[in-house]
């Protein structure tokens, strides 16, 4: 019998979802009760969105839930050879050609036969190169289906005619997402692809890739239920929280989170809710989870956490609570150790680390608003640069200071005064740009957005 291969692929862009957390945990579950191997795959081809900041807070956010892997992370920035080959392959069977249209060119074309999304070969029989400069395109079949069959959606159907000539490869020569997916999942023998609904449109290109590249059986495929708000809405980062990093750092315990993230598509099949994780591992059914979009409830989660936390002794209580509050503040400790002159001083200086929102010292803020007349324009300038910037103490203080420089402020101590006011709610405090580090940039921004509309209220 073949050993269970499941593989979990983040793209490091952003924050850590909690539907990306629920997808890990699923894959998780079946590889522990199948005796399989479970796979950590970083999906970094998008060069321009990536960033080391977010790889790391991939492992930390699996390691706070207590996911381990087996294998990895592999990252696919460093397995371009197996991407080229394929494609090289695939060009030469006459299944891929190049194509030099320009995105505006094949939207014209699709407006004028309705915007039906389907095949636009154009540049299917020129005969191009495939040099750098131009896109590579799969050549779609014109007719025919093709079936996926899903241990959670059953056997779905699509119609060729609705499935565009799909690129595989960027101009720039860089690998495309579905290209470097198939490559991956069968150089590392995956043999289940437990994923998000999200996917299950791009599934019938995966295996139109994978059977033309002629990798024999297919993995089985098992399509997850979206998670949805309590207006039944896709979960979005614009008006949910759904950064699991934001629901650690608030003082949820893992396994209440691990616990409630197994039952959003499943159940044990009684009314129990609270599982051990043992018990999930011996009683989680790939085949039972459930089609329908499963609710995010965070009242309920509060609920569910409040729970474990009461089950705690007094003395383990203390511990997390211990644990929770030094982790927020670690990385920065020296730093704060070295400005303490009595113990009751930390908590002044590290608060504003431990809380969604800073306490704004009124007569701080004041006092900062009449010293700096850019006060406004700078805070818009960094929140602006700090939405694209490398997040390390020195890049950020190089903002800061470029900032300053463009509004008459070519004073360091003065241009980061009002930002450390936004974040810190203080005029004083630890040395500003190794905190903002250990703060992250959602919730840095998040405070520079929250002091702007306390200057428009």
């Amino acid at each position: 019998m073949t050993t269970p291969r499941v593989r979990f692929a983040p793209s490091p862009t952003g924050y850590f979802h909690v539907g990306s957390g629920r997808a890990a945990l699923f894959n998780w579950l079946y590889a522990r009760q199948q005796g399989g191997v479970f796979v950590l795959r970083i999906e970094d081809t998008d060069v321009e969105r990536n960033r080391e900041e977010h790889v790391l807070g991939i492992m930390r956010a699996m390691r706070w839930l207590g996911l381990d892997w087996d294998e990895g992370p592999y990252f696919q920035s460093q397995r371009g050879a197996l991407y080229q080959t394929a494609i090289d392959s695939l060009v030469s069977a006459g299944r891929a050609y190049a194509c030099d249209c320009a995105p505006e060119a094949v939207q014209a074309r699709a407006k004028a036969r309705g915007g039906a999304p389907g095949y636009d070969g154009f540049c299917r029989d020129r005969g191009l190169e495939p040099t750098i400069g131009r896109v590579i395109r799969f050549r779609t079949d014109d007719e025919g289906t093709t079936t996926v069959v899903d241990l959670v959606r059953g056997r779905p159907q699509f119609q060729h005619s609705t499935i565009e000539d799909f690129a595989i490869r960027k101009s720039s020569g860089q690998p495309l997402f579905l290209l470097a997916n198939v490559v991956d999942d069968a150089d590392m023998a995956i043999t289940h692809v437990i994923r998000g609904e999200d996917h299950l449109p791009n599934t019938p290109k995966y295996q139109m890739l994978w059977e033309a590249l002629g990798y024999g059986p297919l993995p089985v495929f098992a399509h997850l239920p979206l998670l949805v708000n309590e207006k039944r809405q896709k979960l979005s980062k614009r008006r949910d929280k759904v950064a699991l990093e934001d629901y650690r750092d608030e003082g949820y315990l893992p396994e209440a989170m691990r616990n409630y993230l197994a039952l959003l598509g499943w159940a044990p099949g009684d009314d129990r809710e609270v599982l051990t994780l043992d018990e999930l591992i011996a009683e989680f059914r790939l085949e039972d989870v459930k089609s329908a979009p499963a609710f995010f409830d965070e009242k309920k989660l509060q609920a569910f956490n409040a729970d474990y936390i009461r089950a705690l002794s007094t003395e383990e209580f203390l511990a997390r609570v211990q644990e929770w509050a030094v982790a927020r503040w670690a990385p920065i400790a020296p730093l704060v150790q070295e400005r303490t002159r009595v113990l009751g001083d930390v908590a002044d200086m590290v608060g504003f680390l431990l809380t969604d929102t800073p306490l704004i010292d009124q007569r701080d803020w004041e006092k900062g608003l009449r010293q700096q007349p850019a006060f406004a324009a700078i805070l818009d300038g960094v929140a602006a640069a700090f939405a694209e910037c490398l997040w390390d103490a020195e890049s950020l203080k190089g903002v800061v200071a470029a900032v300053g420089e463009s509004h008459g402020v070519p004073q360091l101590g003065k241009a980061q005064a009002p930002v450390r006011l936004a974040v810190t709610g203080r005029s004083v405090g630890p040395p500003l740009f190794e905190s903002l580090e250990v703060l992250g940039r959602d919730r840095t921004l998040a405070r520079l957005r929250a002091a702007r509309d306390r200057l428009d209220p």
